[in-house]
């Protein structure tokens, strides 16, 4: 039986974005394994026959002797286990994990990197982004590794390194979106109308451009509107913003925090228009779900995000960190109800053309199949 590892920083990122790729792999003859830290999904993931390997991953990753750690604890699962592949998920765990895959001697590699980071947002280039660029040129050259990329800007930025081979490059666009879960369903359009904002709340995910662009609409739209933000505050996210602030910004019966939901499904189907003002992804997966549902989208022209709006024809792009257009994309949506109703139709075109979890388990599995060459 093949053993396949997948690697990431943490395991409720693992199961919101990759489970279905593993329940596959199972279906396969595949024995899976998630090396990742626990916090607390460890028997859901063993129920659903996962075996688990807990690595103690620090996201904010400020110290490099826990970093060396990690590398030894994977270099040490590495060797033992002899994988037959090893999918590293996250910029953080393919930089450790190609490191570990190359001191044990492990070439059948994949590193799907879902996005550059705290460190590659928002015009950052401090020490630290240098530092990662030397580790990406060290850790991932290699002839026997492989790239999956989210959008073409990533895409290019790792062709440009020479680290591989471009034919060793795949662009697949965002993690899926199960199409017979998340169905079309008309949006309410009753008073008052629901702007969603579906993700953590962090500056790099434009929370205070959705919240000042609500607040340039009160005079138009108390009453008639709500604007809803559904997300945690992620406190080891360096662009939180805190829950006190957060608070003091909100507007009650007008801008409201519904926290993290677990189920997205009805958020999304009790809203009019989805709205993300980030300043990069690699591609959103809270635009892909509102896309497959059927909602028009509102989002920044940077990478990650347009992939997931073609303007005119299901959303509205928007300069990055400008809150004056993102309010009058939303002022416009929200006085066209055709507009909406047309854009949204389009929406769930675009999710069954782009965005299905069977091709994207299907794409990742062509790249495994390629890689039985060691």
């Amino acid at each position: 039986m093949k053993k396949l590892f997948f690697v990431t920083n943490v395991d409720w990122f693992f199961i919101s974005h990759r489970l279905p790729l593993a329940l596959h792999a199972i279906r396969q003859g595949y024995e899976v394994y998630l090396l990742s830290r626990d916090t607390g999904k460890k028997q859901l993931l063993q129920e659903r026959g996962i075996h688990f390997i807990e690595i103690p991953f620090d996201r904010s990753g400020s110290n490099p002797f826990h970093e060396l750690k990690c590398v030894f604890l994977l270099y040490k699962s590495y060797r033992r286990c002899r994988p037959d592949i090893i999918h590293h998920i996250t910029l953080k765990a393919a930089l450790l994990g190609s490191v570990a895959a190359k001191l044990s001697r492990q070439c059948n590699v994949v590193n799907a990197i879902s996005g550059l980071g705290y460190n590659f947002t928002n015009g950052r280039n401090g020490k630290l982004q240098k530092l990662i660029k030397l580790l990406i040129r060290i850790a991932f050259k290699s002839e026997n590794f492989s790239f999956i990329l989210q959008n073409p800007d990533d895409v290019a930025m790792i062709e440009g390194l020479d680290l591989i081979p471009s034919s060793q490059i795949f662009l697949i666009k965002g993690s899926g979106v199960d199409l017979d879960k998340f169905v079309y369903s008309k949006a309410p359009n009753v008073i008052p109308l629901k702007v969603l904002f579906p993700a953590r709340i962090l500056l790099d995910k434009g929370v205070m451009e959705f919240i000042n662009a609500a607040k340039l609409l009160y005079g138009n739209f108390c009453g008639k509107v709500k604007f809803v933000l559904a997300g945690d505050c992620d406190k080891e996210n360096r662009a939180v913003l805190g829950e006190k602030e957060l608070k003091s910004l909100l507007i009650p019966n007008y801008i409201e925090w519904i926290g993290y939901q677990k189920d997205m499904i009805p958020i999304y189907e009790n809203c009019d228009i989805v709205v993300l003002p980030s300043y990069r992804e690699g591609l959103p997966k809270a635009l892909i779900e509102a896309c497959a549902i059927g909602r028009p989208v509102i989002t920044t022209d940077v990478p990650g995000c347009r992939e997931c709006v073609r303007w005119g024809y299901n959303g509205c792009l928007v300069p990055a960190k400008d809150e004056k257009s993102l309010a009058d994309a939303v002022k416009t949506l929200l006085l066209d109800n055709k507009m909406r109703i047309n854009f949204g139709l389009n929406s769930r075109i675009l999710a069954e053309e782009e965005f299905s979890i069977d091709k994207v388990i299907q794409s990742t599995f062509d790249i495994y199949h390629s890689l039985y060459k060691c």
